[in-house]
């Protein structure tokens, strides 16, 4: 009897930990709100969210599997290690320049039947937490596909969500899709599915009744992976990690990513809090990635125009464009941007004297290119300039020989890892060459501002575009922009292109394409969304059609922020936030309620001091007025109907 029981314990002891005990880890946050739980049960991992003891996510589900193996079912757990991390930065080209990080880190190890590792590391912070997986090297093995994950994010039933769906591949324009330029589903119920069952892309926005709300991402996406989106949700509430679609890019390239071993995945990222502070402040994308490379210059950043926003393809020219140099001069602005067909309206030889003269002018210039070969039908130039090592390298060589400083490259059109590996090759020679970068028609930036330092910024936004071909864009114009600090804008920069003062979104200003929006909604827009790259719509007539204290406002604006802060807002009703440069302070807001908004805004920031309001009267005509805010920092404002208001001391 006595050996039976013998046996029987060794028995036990040899099962995996899972049969024996569901939870095997948990980890806080540094202030102790913030509680995350590992789990394992009948051999697949699992965590669990609270904050301030209310739950956030229920067991949701994680694991990766690759072409080795299956590491999300039959796996034992084998033990975790703690840690704390810190670490100090400062990067001028997000929402705040200087950031001490402050994290518990759990690495949770299990190990499939084959005795093969995975480790899954989470770092804790306030209001943060990062998770990605570890594949260390198997034996011989030291590569690997991962051709999919099952890592999901189970909210509670009653959770409502504020999400963008996901473009079908190949569509829209000259099948330059998915170019994340669609708009939102918001106050929606978990479950929703999008058309075509596409699911939704990064970052997404929910609200777990009055428990709190949780904005989910990714970070840390380069060259050695693919980027990734949201599925559907399931009418419980939960949503999963789902790779490309195999039609993107015209079916060229992976869905999955394979990567060396040992190797990692991207980091998932989510921010919570009781209300929407935590996610306008964080900066949990930038706080777990490094520096790819040094910088090869100081880049600096600013302020530009460009012709081709409102007065479109026709101002390809060189008269039009000495034109918008003389209006960047006249508002001492840095820079201007050359659009599309340069190449063919102007050509390279004359380009070379057109720079000279905007140098002349104490301007400097972007330049547009079109990024595909063969991925698209784009038939914009330069084209066929940037997707290979050899025609790139050529033609930035010459770019740097004739003081061009950045280039505008667009028509992505897919997150499959052979696109990642696209966008890095741009940027990595870009800064071989001095040059800075901003993507359009491509996906979202995973980390990018710290991971690449001659990044300036991302559409990835249904952005200014829209409002001139599209009337239905130009009726939800306030809808949007209520959503971008709280959502896209937060996670990234924003190349959104705006500040449209024209009434009349067309060259002579005069009939068709009407904004609705206040100009003072406009400028307001200058500081909600947050990229170091503005280019603005401003055209030239505006100089004498709009009241000149707008103008005086735009001349001055900054482009880089010191600090960000919530003041108020509801996703797709109304936003005001706060940005700091320097020593002044820039308090935006805009609504796009149907009645005048009252607002109590509480700004400590600018308490006791004197102060500019910009604001739109009843007729929502501008007002401009000096003010002296009490020493409590209240201040009492109305904000018009799609329109704004605007604060600066």
């Amino acid at each position: 009897m006595k050996h039976f029981f013998t046996s029987i314990l060794i028995i036990l002891f040899m099962l995996p930990f899972s049969r024996l005990e569901a939870q095997v880890a948990t980890i806080d946050s540094p202030d102790g709100k913030l509680k995350l739980e590992v789990y394992l049960e009948e051999g697949q991992p699992q965590y669990t969210l609270e904050y301030e003891g209310k739950t956030i996510l229920e067991k949701s589900p994680l694991g990766v599997i690759t072409n080795e193996g299956d590491f999300s079912t039959n796996l034992s757990y084998v033990g975790h290690e703690t840690d704390q991390v810190e670490s100090s930065y400062t990067l001028e080209t997000i929402k705040k320049s200087s950031v001490d990080y402050q994290a518990n880190q759990l690495i949770a190890s299990f190990a499939d039947q084959r005795e093969r590792g995975l480790n899954i590391v989470f770092q804790v912070s306030n209001n943060d937490v990062a998770f990605r997986y570890e594949l260390p090297q198997w034996g011989e093995r030291r590569a690997c596909v991962v051709e999919r994950e099952v890592t999901g994010f189970k909210f509670p039933e009653f959770t409502t969500t504020f999400l963008s769906p996901m473009m079908g591949a190949m569509g829209a324009f000259a099948r330059t899709s998915p170019s994340y330029e669609s708009g939102y589903i918001t106050d929606a119920p978990v479950g929703r599915p999008t058309h075509g069952n596409l699911g939704y892309v990064f970052p997404g926005l929910f609200r777990i009744g009055d428990d709190g709300w949780a904005l989910v991402s990714e970070t840390g996406v380069s060259s050695q992976y693919c980027a990734s989106h949201l599925s559907d949700g399931t009418k419980e509430g939960l949503y999963t990690v789902e790779y490309p679609d195999m039609r993107q890019n015209n079916g060229f390239g992976s869905t999955g990513a394979q990567i060396p071993l040992p190797g990692v995945t991207p980091w998932r990222t989510i921010t919570v809090g009781s209300d929407l502070k935590p996610i306008v402040e964080t900066t949990i994308p930038f706080d777990v990635v490094e520096p790819l490379y040094e910088p090869s210059t100081d880049y600096q950043f600013g302020r530009s125009t460009w012709s081709w926003i409102v007065w479109q393809d026709q101002s390809m020219n060189w008269d039009d464009q000495v034109t918008y140099i003389d209006l960047a001069s006249e508002l001492g602005y840095e820079y201007i941007l050359i659009d599309a067909l340069w190449d063919t309206n102007i050509g390279y030889e004359r380009m070379e004297d057109l720079i000279k003269y905007a140098n002349s002018k104490d301007v400097d210039v972007f330049l547009w290119y079109n990024s595909n070969g063969a991925f698209n039908d784009a038939p914009q130039g330069p084209r066929n300039r940037m997707n290979t090592s050899i025609a790139r390298k050529e033609e930035m060589k010459w770019l740097q020989k004739v003081g061009v400083k950045g280039l505008k490259v667009d028509f992505f059109g897919g997150d499959k890892q052979e696109t990642m590996r696209l966008y890095e090759d741009i940027l990595s020679d870009a800064n071989d060459y001095g040059l800075m970068i901003v993507f359009h028609g491509c996906t979202l930036p995973r980390g990018w501002e710290k991971m690449y330092p001659n990044f300036a910024g991302s559409e990835a936004v249904l952005a200014s575009e829209m409002l001139i071909f599209s009337q239905d864009v130009r009726e939800q114009e306030a809808f949007y922009a209520t959503l971008h600090p709280f959502i896209r804008n937060s996670v990234a920069t924003m190349e959104f292109g705006g500040v449209l003062l024209n009434k009349f979104l067309n060259r002579g200003n005069q009939r068709g394409q009407e904004r609705l929006t206040t100009n003072v909604f406009q400028i307001a827009t200058g500081v909600l969304f947050q990229s170091p790259m503005q280019m603005f719509a401003l055209t030239p007539n505006n100089l004498t059609d709009t009241e000149g204290f707008l103008i005086d406002f735009m001349k001055d604006i900054p482009t880089t922020w010191d600090e960000t802060l919530y003041v108020d807002g509801y996703p797709g009703k109304y936003s005001v936030i706060a940005r700091r440069h320097g020593d002044q302070w820039y308090i935006a807001g805009v609504s796009a309620l149907d009645e005048p908004l009252k607002l109590e805004l509480n700004l400590p920031m600018v308490a006791g001091e004197n102060v500019n309001i910009y604001s739109d009267n009843s007729n929502r005509e501008p007002l401009f007025r000096n003010s002296k805010i009490d020493k409590n920092g209240k201040v009492s404002v109305t904000i018009q109907p799609r329109g704004g208001v605007v604060i600066n001391n």
